[in-house]
Order: structure tokens, then sequence, then C-alpha cells
């Protein structure tokens, strides 16, 4: 019996394949649809819970509305995609292109073909959605970290959608793997095949009663992206929710939100291959193999940036704690 998993046939990146206009609809652009519409959803729960009512300086009640969140969503919307592309193209593409060619940075066409802005960064999104929620604050006179924490709050149930929707493109998968749920990718590039003459290769294989053959071959690897739909997603958005209520003071959602994800993230890093053109940022050996861990000392490009977050929730939750504490005593 194989002890391993094969991804579904019938799944394909397009909902409608073959289908002329309607075959251009990916999967992955209708998780965003489901992510913002969960996070509209949850910032309603957080309204009607009066969560984002504030005071003016004269203790003047000033009470948010639903077109209060829309723009404030949709403000951030704006900001997380521009943010999320960016980074993704002058970050983790090593080409050149798009420092050469910045104007195909939101060009959605590629050798004459449309293929979308494909190529999307986490932590770019999250940079430019935090710029985007700040400025709606501001320009708004509207309680920063309130409203952060409300976003914060509403992001990782989101989440799971944009991570499922990796899934359904059979990208952003892991290392590779003996354990039962391993999963064997299709569309996985060919020099990231192995040879099944290899010895540790046929070793490999036998272990998990997958057939021995002459040429190149498919091993299993992680699911990571469904690892991170549940950890960075609705692992963290239950933490979070129950937390939200007994919050100490604005800021710590949001903190704990950058915290938690950073932690999760980190880990699950251990298991998802780097991208093959970046590799490590720190490695104690500079020749390791992307396709399997083999120190917890070689680090990859989101861990460094998932490091950072850790770093600047502990910061956020330790400012905000000592202003709450000026503000008693004010």
């Amino acid at each position: 019996m194989p002890l391993y998993i094969n991804y579904p046939s019938w799944i394909k990146p397009e909902i409608f394949p073959g289908v002329p206009v309607l075959g251009l609809v990916r999967w992955y652009g209708l998780m965003y649809i489901f992510a913002f519409g969960t996070a509209f959803f949850i910032l309603k729960k957080l309204l009607a819970e009066g969560a984002l009512d504030s005071r003016k300086s004269d203790g003047t009640l000033v009470k948010a509305t639903e077109d209060d969140i829309f723009s404030f969503i949709a403000t951030g919307i704006v900001f997380l995609l521009i943010g999320a592309r960016i980074f993704s193209t002058l970050v983790y593409d090593t080409s050149g292109d798009y420092w050469r060619k910045p104007w195909l940075i939101f060009w959605p066409f590629q050798n004459g073909r449309f293929t979308g802005l494909a190529g999307m960064s986490y932590h770019g999104g999250f940079i430019g959605g935090l710029l985007g929620m700040v400025f709606w604050c501001v320009r708004h006179n509207r309680p920063i970290m309130r409203w952060i924490d409300a976003m914060c709050t509403a992001i990782p149930l989101g989440y799971t959608f944009g991570r499922l929707g990796n899934f359904l493109n059979g990208e952003l998968y892991g290392r590779i793997t003996t354990m039962p749920w391993g999963m064997v990718f299709p569309d996985v590039p060919k020099s990231e095949l192995f040879s099944s003459k290899v010895e540790w290769v046929a070793a490999f294989m036998e272990k998990i009663g997958m057939e021995a053959g002459n040429g190149l071959v498919n091993l299993p690897r992680h699911p990571s992206q469904l690892y991170e739909a549940f950890f960075e997603g609705l692992v963290l958005f239950l933490i979070i929710w129950l937390l939200h209520r007994k919050k100490p003071f604005d800021g710590f959602s949001g903190g704990l939100y950058t915290v938690g994800y950073g932690l999760f993230r980190f880990f699950i890093e251990y298991f998802r291959e780097p991208d093959a053109d970046i590799g490590y940022r720190f490695a104690v050996d500079s020749n390791a193999a992307l396709y399997t861990n083999s120190s917890l000392l070689n680090i990859s490009t989101g861990q460094v940036l998932c490091f950072l977050m850790i770093l600047g929730g502990i910061g956020v939750i330790v400012v905000n704690y000592f202003l709450d504490k000026k503000r008693q005593h004010t």
C-alpha cells in the first residue's frame, strides 16, 4: 500500500479549464474574494460589539458604520495588493527584469498571454496593508491601533482561503517527505525531479511503497500550504478571537497577530521548500539541498522576515502597554 497521496487529478488552477473567457478565472483569485469577504464579515461582528467606536478629545462618541469598514477594507486591499506585488517582483524575483523594467510589475501579460498579476508576497502585502490602514485612520481621524486590532482579528480566517488557493494551484509545496500524508504535486519542474537510480532515492521510494522506474521520479512533498492554512489561518484566528474581548489595551491584538503569524510561519518554513533561485539567506552549509531540511540553522528569506515580524510584534505590544499605562495616569 503506497504511503503517500497523489494530488487529485481533477483539480486545475482554472475554475473552468478549457472554457473560453471563463478559463481565465482561477481558484487563487476566487480565494482572494473569499478572504476579503470573510474579513468584512468579521469586522461587521466587531462593529456590532462596538469594538470600533471611539471618543473625541471632548468626550463625544464616534460610532463606526458599515460604510466605514467597507472603506477601511477597500483602502487596505489596494495598498495590500500594491505591496504584495512590489515585494514579490523586487525582492523574490532574482532575474532583475523588474528592476530594469519596473512598468512590468503591474503588467498582466507575459509573452502576449494574459497571466494576471502572477506572484504575490505575504510580507509585502503585510507592509502595504499596514500602510493602507494607517493612511485610512489618519485621514478619517480614527484611533489607529484600535482599527488595526480589528483588522488583525479578521485577517487570519481570510488568510486560510489564500493558502487554500495556493494548494489548488499546486504551488508553494513543501520539501520531500516519507510521511503518509506526503503529496505528489503535478507540474513539478524537471530540476526538482530525482533519478530513481540514485541509491538514496531508491531507498526513499521503497520506504513509501512507490514503484521504482528507470527515469526521473516525482517524490511526495509536505502539503505546506495546508499547514499554513491551518496554523497561520484557523488556529491563529481562534486564539485572537477568543482573546479580543479581553485585550488589555489597543494594539494588543495587532501585536499578537504579528508575533503569532511570525512564529507559526517561521517553523512551517522548515517544511516548505525555499525558492530555488534564492535558496537560503543563512546556512551552515552553502551547498545544502533545498528539497530536504538538513539543519535548523539553514534559514530562508521567509524565516528572516518572520523573525523581524516577531520582534516588531513584541515591540508593538510593549510600546502600547506603556502608552496605556501613561494614559491611565494622566
